[in-house]
């Protein structure tokens, strides 16, 4: 429980550095609105991810992995898009906006995690 709540707060802090440092993203809302999409954001990632990656299984192998990344944009654009649904002030204003958005969320979220560790094995270290 308290690995997925860090990684809620990660991707709140990745979309966070996303709206500042990309144009094309905004957002008006509180930290609160932050940590939403951050939900909506992971839930996207969980549900259409793995059905869009193994659909462009060939394309992906093809590219050398680099089609992932069109993907990951398309993950960002589509969680905005259900986060003006349910009333959230977030909004991506392209591919470009959610291509870079999705490359800054990609580094906060790998910087970040290398910060604070991966607590997956943490079991097994301690035996």
């Amino acid at each position: 429980m308290r690995r997925l709540l860090l990684r809620l707060l990660i991707n709140a802090v990745a979309l966070y550095l996303a709206v500042v440092l990309v144009p094309g993203i905004h957002s008006e809302g509180s930290w609160v609105t932050f940590l939403a999409m951050a939900l909506v954001f992971g839930l996207v990632n969980a549900l259409v991810r793995p059905i869009l990656t193994f659909l462009t299984g060939l394309l992906i192998i093809l590219t050398l992995g680099l089609f992932s990344l069109v993907i990951n944009a398309l993950m960002l654009w589509l969680a905005s898009y259900v986060g003006a649904m349910l009333g959230l002030s977030f909004t991506v204003d392209g591919f470009v906006a959610a291509f870079l958005g999705a490359l800054v969320i990609s580094l906060v979220n790998w910087a970040l995690t290398l910060l604070v560790g991966d607590h997956r094995h943490a079991g097994e270290r301690s035996r």
